[in-house]
C-alpha cells in the first residue's frame, strides 16, 4: 500500500502559496525576479531543509559506525547560495543610481521562507511573509506621511541644452527659485557650440515630473530639455 507524507504535502503547500504571495508582489512591480523564480526558491528550499532533517536522523550511528549529522548544515548552505542569485539583480544605472536591493533582500526572504516552513514552524512563516509584504507595501507610505521631510522627496535628473553660454548661471539661479533643491550640477561645453547642463533636483513626491519638465522649458534661453526620475 502506497505511503503519503501528509506532512511532507502540508510544508509544500504552504510553502508554494507563501511563494506566489512573494513573487505576485514583485510581478505587479514589473521586477526581474517575479511569481516563477520566487517558487522555485521557497520550494526547493523547503525540499532541502527537510531532506537535511531526515537524512540526519535516519543514520543514528551503531557501534561499528557512528554517524553524526548536523540538521541545518544544508540549510545554512541555502543561505549562502542565495546570495548570487541577490547578487544578479542589483543592477547600477549609469546615473550611478542603484536598483534591484528590495528584489534581492526578497530573494534571501523567499529562500529563508522555505527553510522556516520545511522545518516546521509553519506559523512563522506565514506570519513573516505577511509582515515582508505589509512592510514593503504600506510602511513606506505611512512614513511618507509622519516621517522626515527627506521621505517625502525624490530626485530628478535634467539635462538641458544651452546655446548661449552667459544664459547657464540665469538658467541654474531660476532652477533653484522653482522649488527645487539643486543636488548635483555638471555644465558641459559640446562640439557644436552649445552648452549641456545636468542637475540632479530634489522636489516634493507630490511634483509629477511633467510639471517639473514644464516649468524649465519655459525658462529664457533653454533649447532642449530632457527629464527622468531616479526614483
Amino acid at each position: 500500500m502506497m505511503y503519503f507524507d501528509y506532512d511532507l504535502f502540508i510544508k509544500l503547500g504552504i510553502t508554494t502559496v507563501l511563494g506566489i504571495i512573494i513573487g505576485l508582489e514583485r510581478e505587479i512591480k514589473r521586477k526581474p525576479v517575479g511569481l516563477k523564480t520566487s517558487l522555485v526558491i521557497s520550494i526547493v528550499s523547503c525540499l532541502l531543509t527537510i531532506v537535511s532533517i531526515e537524512a540526519a536522523y535516519k543514520f543514528p550511528g551503531s557501534d561499528a559506525v557512528n554517524i553524526q549529522m548536523d540538521p541545518l548544515r544544508l540549510p545554512a548552505q541555502i543561505v549562502s547560495g542565495i546570495g548570487f542569485l541577490g547578487a544578479g539583480v542589483i543592477l547600477r544605472r549609469g546615473n550611478d543610481s542603484i536598483s534591484g536591493l528590495t528584489t534581492a533582500a526578497l530573494i534571501w526572504g523567499a529562500g529563508g521562507m522555505g527553510i522556516i516552513v520545511g522545518a516546521g514552524y509553519y506559523t512563522a512563516g506565514i506570519t513573516g511573509v505577511l509582515l515582508l509584504i505589509f512592510s514593503i507595501k504600506y510602511i513606506p507610505i505611512f512614513m511618507s506621511l509622519v516621517g522626515p521631510r527627506q521621505l517625502r522627496e525624490k530626485e530628478i535628473r535634467i539635462k538641458i541644452k544651452v546655446p548661449q553660454k552667459e544664459n547657464v548661471s540665469s538658467i541654474i539661479n531660476s532652477v533653484a527659485k522653482l522649488e527645487m533643491g539643486i543636488k548635483h550640477v555638471r555644465i558641459k561645453d559640446l562640439e557644436t557650440g552649445d552648452h549641456s547642463i545636468l542637475l540632479i533636483v530634489i522636489v516634493n513626491n507630490k511634483r509629477s515630473i511633467t510639471d517639473v519638465y514644464q516649468d524649465i522649458g519655459e525658462l529664457h534661453g533653454v533649447q532642449q530639455i530632457e527629464v527622468e526620475s531616479l526614483n
